[in-house]
């Protein structure tokens, strides 16, 4: 008999997500960066960048800074905690009531 795939949840990476993003180019050592992703910005024309919010983990004269990081040089990105997408935290419960 096969064995059945296992699935997974898709994710996505999602503002207030903790992160920690390698990256740098040809020959150089990575830069790592950790701290709370913010979103994704338009840099120039046309590029992407992932914004940052640096945490401690930087050094403290550069926590609360935000960092962009154009996508094109991004290594690897590591979720350290994965935030729920606003839509998810927004949305109210819902009460079912019957009246009868």
């Amino acid at each position: 008999m096969p064995e059945e795939k296992k699935t997974r949840a898709s994710m996505a990476l999602t503002p207030g997500s903790s992160i920690q993003i390698r990256s740098g180019d040809k020959g150089e050592d990575p830069l790592v960066s950790t701290g709370t992703f913010r979103g994704y910005v338009g840099i120039g024309s046309g590029d992407q960048a992932i914004s940052i919010e640096l945490d401690e983990a930087n050094g403290k004269d550069l926590k609360g800074r935000i960092r962009l990081i154009p996508a094109a040089v991004v290594l690897s990105i590591d979720i350290l905690h994965h935030a729920k997408p606003e839509e998810e935290k927004k949305a109210p419960e819902q009460v079912q009531v019957y009246f009868g």
